[in-house]
């Protein structure tokens, strides 16, 4: 009975806010002034996409855009970034001033995503955490960047920066990970922990069998008024320690419920593994553990239930781009 009070919310979403399928460049979230090419932004912009050649800039404010599936921008006050090229295979932005965190959860080797920053050029290699600042350089929280500068390249691993306004030899050099979470840090967790609590609730409409699914890739999540990022299989964890799960595997998450914060199954076995920036109150348990999947519209997830492999970590999700979606308000 619980476990089926548990699934009303995503049939109840509202049917009448859609967007357009996500491509890079998309705007997810504005916080305060920011605008493209002189016209303001503010939250009814969320789905424009920044075009080739355009610039978004903040002012007091901050912005979200998203890139491939699976990999978010983030954008402080003050700043400017030039979207210089656009498509699934090649995405460059150049960071003209102040500071962007990129949140890297999934990518793939034929995906060539970079960002320019001060004379340099960083293109993402590995799923992790980078911050870039027109006054301070490339900062690895974790992962790994390959930059090129000066005819150099130079890789800036997990708890590294490289300096760029520097008469000092080029070299990355390592930095205290922990205090350097700032407020700047901690808002990008929290946009995070929002997106990973959109996609359980998206993830769980696929998995119950609503229509609309399409493998991995940006689902419009109307709860959230944001895409949210659908891995095609597994489970995979950001670099703030929030969770994003497939359809398939969407009965290991944590119940989250409309302000009331989350409870993660299996006594807390993934309860650790959930981010800094935000705590809210447990509302339930495991309601949905060992619950099996009824339909066959979520993509072939019908029957079985769960498997082990989901428990072990070290997930892959599929291929696929970005996806527009059918029914529940998802695109």
């Amino acid at each position: 009975m619980l476990a089926g009070l548990l699934v009303v919310p995503a049939f109840s979403a509202p049917q009448s806010d859609s967007r357009a399928p996500a491509q890079p460049g998309t705007v997810n979230y504005i916080e305060g002034q920011a605008s493209i090419g002189g016209q303001s932004l503010d939250q009814n912009s969320v789905g424009t996409a920044l075009q080739i050649g355009q610039t978004l800039e903040t002012q007091n404010g901050r912005a979200e855009i998203l890139l491939t599936p699976g990999v978010f921008l983030r954008v402080d006050h003050n700043s400017a970034i030039t979207m210089d090229a656009g498509d699934l295979a090649n995405i460059h932005l150049t960071l003209q001033r102040g500071r962007a965190i990129a949140e890297v959860d999934q990518i793939f080797k034929d995906n060539n995503i970079a960002i320019a920053v001060g004379g340099a050029n960083a293109r993402l290699i590995k799923s992790g955490l980078y911050e870039f600042d027109t006054n301070l350089g490339i900062r690895t929280f974790d992962g790994q960047v390959k930059v090129e500068v000066n005819g150099k390249q130079i890789d800036v691993d997990g708890g590294h920066q490289l300096a760029l306004n520097t008469n000092d030899k080029l070299k990355a050099h390592g930095f205290d990970k922990k205090s350097n979470e700032d407020d700047f840090y901690r808002w990008a967790s929290l946009r995070s922990s929002y997106l990973a609590e959109a996609n359980v609730n998206t993830a769980r409409l696929y998995a119950n069998g609503g229509p609309g699914w399409y493998g991995q890739g940006w689902y419009w999540s109307p709860w959230y008024s944001a895409y949210t990022w659908l891995p095609g299989d597994g489970i995979f964890w950001d670099p703030f320690g929030w969770g994003f799960f497939a359809p398939g595997f969407v009965g290991y998450a944590p119940y989250y419920g409309y302000g009331f914060g989350y409870a993660p199954f299996y006594g807390g076995r993934f309860g650790n593994r959930f981010g800094p920036g935000y705590h809210p109150q447990v509302m339930a348990h495991g309601a949905l553990a060992g619950q099996q999947f009824r339909g066959g519209a979520a993509g072939g997830f019908g029957g079985g239930g769960f498997h082990g492999a989901a428990v072990g970590g070290g997930f892959h999700g599929g291929g696929g781009g970005f996806h527009g979606g059918g029914g529940g308000g998802h695109r």
